[in-house]
């Protein structure tokens, strides 16, 4: 493994967080009121801070499901927001690409120059890409999932028995990230003592509304290699160990990833860091936050637990914790009468594809016992589905059973603040109340 630049490992820092250094840089940058302002360029973040994606999104699935935006925040692009033409374009990797070179898997394009690319396997097309998944996807096969059950379970009941009742606490930080950041280092070997830091990296990594900021690049950037310092010295204390089941030591032992140059090893780290954290994270919020919008199904679930799998794909569907993903057309395309031409941005809007009426019947509502909530597209479909659905599905689940064994009840006071990006959809902050039932 070669090296990144020097890094004084000893002396990181985790402030300001991404939240706090753009909440700083829109403050000495007001964005200003733009009336003209496409009503269907649903890349503004704004849309999703405040709430208000739902309608645009339904006019266009009413009345152009498949639409193409100019002069957008993140420029040109086309909108795809129905169900099928996702599934569509998603089983044609190789006319729709994901590969960085092309411009990777987010809204934005990489804002760091040709001299900082994080090549990851979800942004990598065949066949690189088929090698690399398959270095990881053992990590979170059913065998697995078996034998870390009883550890996650333990951790669960630990931090649901550390909160306090009649108490008003935020739910995020309390329950969310310390669940999923704790599933992080154990899936890494991860000091535990330092696991917050994964919360860290994955916030200034993942919040792709730091493209816009660009005086925050070069700190980003630094935050990013700081990152690969402390994961290359883990590398380095494993490489001529015995393997074990952590991410960092199946890397080592693989033909595909062994190799990796520095940029790509912080790419795959990029990619698990916050598939694994940003969105388990942000559905155990909607856990909290969606069932107190729908009493009715939530007292179903109370009374009805063999509901929980069932009301685990529905939330995952109704939260849906990343709202898109790009592709790139490598050639020219007739989508369903929509004419691609080469190099344009497709948008793959799960978030608008999982209250798609045709298949979801009231798909604004969380229906518990929904028939066909497990097809869902948040964590996507094809060759790119999420390789880690089975651990974010099993956290999930474990979450929902051991606050029925405690009759928790989880009452948001109305306290809340949303994610400021239309790639992450979920929570920053949500204050919350617990109560028997």
């Amino acid at each position: 493994m070669a090296s990144v630049p020097q890094i004084d490992l000893d002396n990181l820092t985790t402030s300001p967080t991404a939240d706090e250094a753009l909440e700083a840089w829109y403050k000495r940058n007001p964005p200003l009121a733009d009336t003209d302002a496409n009503p269907w360029d649903v890349s503004r973040a704004e849309l999703y801070s405040k709430d208000l994606w739902r309608k645009p999104f339904a006019e266009m699935r009413e009345k152009a499901p498949i639409n193409k935006i100019t002069g957008g925040v993140h420029g040109d692009f086309w909108n795809v927001t129905t169900y099928k033409p996702i599934q569509h374009v998603e089983a044609l990797p190789d006319i729709y690409s994901s590969d960085v070179s092309h411009g990777g898997i987010t809204i934005a394009d990489p804002e760091f120059g040709d001299d900082f690319q994080l090549p990851m396997f979800i942004a990598m097309d065949r066949p690189k890409h088929t090698g690399q998944r398959r270095t990881v996807a053992p990590a979170f096969t059913p065998t697995e999932m078996q034998r870390m059950e009883k550890e996650i379970r333990q951790r669960t009941a630990e931090v649901l028995d550390s909160l306090p009742w009649g108490e008003k606490f935020d739910w995020v930080d309390k329950v969310s990230i310390e669940l999923t950041t704790g599933m992080l280092a154990i899936l890494f070997g991860f000091p535990w003592e330092d696991r917050r830091l994964l919360t860290y990296w994955s916030d200034w990594a993942g919040d792709v509304e730091l493209s816009v900021a660009e005086d925050l690049t070069e700190q980003r950037q630094q935050i990013l290699y700081e990152m690969g310092a402390y994961f290359t010295r883990l590398w380095n204390e494993r490489v001529d160990a015995e393997p074990t089941p952590d991410l960092i030591s199946m890397m080592i032992h693989s033909e595909h990833m062994r190799d990796m140059d520095p940029m790509e090893f912080m790419g795959n780290l990029v990619l698990l860091i916050v598939g694994g954290n940003d969105t388990t994270r942000n559905t155990m919020s909607g856990v909290a936050f969606g069932l107190s919008q729908f009493p009715e199904e939530r007292e179903k679930l109370q009374q009805n637990p063999d509901l929980i799998p069932n009301a685990v794909q529905e939330i995952i569907r109704w939260q849906t914790p990343l709202a898109h993903m790009r592709r790139t057309a490598l050639e020219d395309h007739d989508l369903f009468g929509n004419q691609i031409k080469k190099g344009d941005k497709v948008v793959l809007w799960y978030i608008s594809a999982n209250r798609d009426e045709e298949v979801f019947p009231e798909a604004d509502k969380i229906k518990v016992d929904r028939e066909n909530a497990r097809r869902h597209l948040a964590f996507g479909y094809g060759i790119h589905r999420c390789v880690g659905a089975r651990l974010a599905e099993l956290q999930i689940r474990i979450l929902l059973e051991e606050m029925h064994k405690r009759r928790m009840q989880v009452n948001p006071t109305g306290k809340h603040r949303r994610v400021h990006a239309c790639f992450v959809h979920g929570f920053r902050e949500l204050e919350v109340e617990l109560s028997k039932y």
